[in-house]
């Protein structure tokens, strides 16, 4: 009687180890997909402890480069850039010397969905073209949705050599 009843035990042992194996590799893939979501999500949370990277003095050329009263694209190296960056290092700003050595330096990206924004001249005005965001040539806004006016990099000139504070874009966070 009891060889009836071994076979029985036996399938039990099977349906009971598969049912553990499919157990144990639904608690692996939960593990799996809660660190997928959970790493990034307690790294964003923790980046606030994190120092942020300082801001440096940037050489954008002689000063003697820009005439006065005209507005100028300009390019600079970001000094946080990785060999493997390519030409996607090097950052536009517009320029604009007003007097002597009195500059304005403007980001290239508009305040309101942040679309590089060109310098018409003959209207005097800065012009994005994703939509219809129009800033005055002090960086001001003249029109369009953008909520404020173009965002400036601080300058200083030093010798014969005007120089930006960069290192990171300027926006609301560090721009008020």
């Amino acid at each position: 009687m009891n060889v009836g009843k071994e076979p029985t035990e036996i399938g039990e042992v099977d349906k009971s180890s598969r049912r553990d194996f499919l157990l144990k590799l639904g608690i692996g893939l939960n593990v799996a997909a809660g660190a997928m979501v959970g790493i990034p999500v307690v790294g964003y949370v923790f980046s606030t402890f994190i120092k942020k990277p300082e801001l440096q003095w940037i050489d954008l050329g002689k000063v003697s480069s820009y005439r006065e009263e005209e507005t100028t694209l300009a390019k600079y190296k970001n000094p946080l850039h990785r060999p493997w960056d390519g030409e996607t290092a090097d950052i536009p700003c517009w320029v604009r010397r007003l007097k002597g050595n009195a500059f304005q330096v403007f980001a290239i990206n508009c305040a309101h969905l942040g679309c590089p924004v060109r310098w018409f001249s003959e209207s005097k005005l800065f012009l994005c073209p994703c939509h219809g965001g129009a800033y005055y040539q002090d960086g001001a806004r003249a029109a369009g949705p953008p909520p404020r006016g173009l965002f400036e990099y601080e300058t200083k000139v030093e010798g014969d050599q005007l120089l930006i504070k960069g290192g990171v874009l300027p926006t609301l966070a560090n721009n008020p």
